[in-house]
């Protein structure tokens, strides 16, 4: 089992793995691929039951990227754990005929859903979650979407239904990093208080520092405790982190970073690494 310095420390190494990516492919959601990661590692790395190995057991636990679009950093973690090479990504990731596109295809292995139409994730999520408890199985459904996707109708008919449901089985993250591919969420679609908002349709509302792995720890373990009613965690995150270069910038949202400044960013994730005392 790894210790969150540990995570901390391999979710810094994953962004660089992101960053290969998107240079190999030249295209790729480079901004919300950093804001995700520390997300997506103490999903895959210490709360989810979900392995190369167990990837077709029934009661494995579910994970849909909701904000699909946000692909290269979900390759970088899913290769981590084993389920195919990084090596493989890099190679075929954007390329004429890969199965390696740029948003999930559940061709691949661990790859539960097809996403990338906003808006779609959390209403599957709630009827895998709601399959779960009518089969007695044991796993827990966790989706991932992005602050700007909540402008979609259909996330809010899928939170009604979550509660109204009561599925206590069902985990969603809100990457809240404030920033859409025009520009801020509070400008285009003022959505705070995020709290009031889920608590209307019956959710359990944690709020937290998504880049702080011992916080992000401590709510995955209040949704897995939280009996009769779904959890949503508010993960208050930076777009691009990791580089001034990036960091908070909206024209980050979808860009291939020149040499120039994949030299900086990539010299500025390593320190990041280096600086965890692991």
């Amino acid at each position: 089992m790894y210790t969150n310095e540990e995570l901390t420390k391999l979710a810094w190494k994953l962004r660089r793995d992101t960053i290969e990516i998107i240079m190999a492919g030249k295209a790729g959601h480079i901004g919300g691929d950093m804001s995700e990661m520390d997300i997506l590692v103490q999903l895959y790395f210490k709360q989810m039951n979900i392995s190369p190995e167990n990837m077709d057991d029934p009661d494995r636990d579910r994970f849909i990227l909701s904000k699909g679009h946000s692909m290269e950093g979900y390759y970088a973690v899913l290769a981590e754990k084993g389920f195919f090479p990084l090596e493989e990504v890099t190679e075929q990731y954007f390329k004429f005929n890969t199965q390696y596109i740029g948003h999930p295809n559940n061709k691949l292995p661990g790859i539960e859903m097809n996403s990338g139409s906003l808006g779609h994730g959390l209403p599957v999520s709630v009827g895998m979650a709601l399959a779960g408890k009518m089969d007695h199985r044991s796993y827990r459904v966790y989706t991932l979407l992005g602050d700007g996707e909540l402008a979609e109708g259909s996330v809010w008919e899928g939170a009604m239904a979550g509660g109204h449901y009561k599925l206590d089985n069902l985990c969603a993250v809100v990457d809240r990093n404030r920033l859409q591919i025009s520009g801020s969420t509070e400008d285009i679609m003022h959505q705070d208080d995020q709290s009031e908002r889920w608590g209307a349709f019956g959710w359990h509302v944690i709020e937290v520092n998504g880049h702080d792995m011992n916080e992000l720890e401590a709510a995955f373990d209040e949704a897995s405790e939280t009996k009769g009613v779904p959890t949503v965690i508010i993960a208050n995150t930076i777009k691009g982190i990791g580089s001034s270069v990036m960091e908070n910038k909206a024209a980050w949202h979808h860009k291939v970073p020149t040499q120039d400044e994949y030299e900086t960013i990539i010299a500025d994730l390593k320190a990041h690494e280096e600086e965890v005392g692991v």
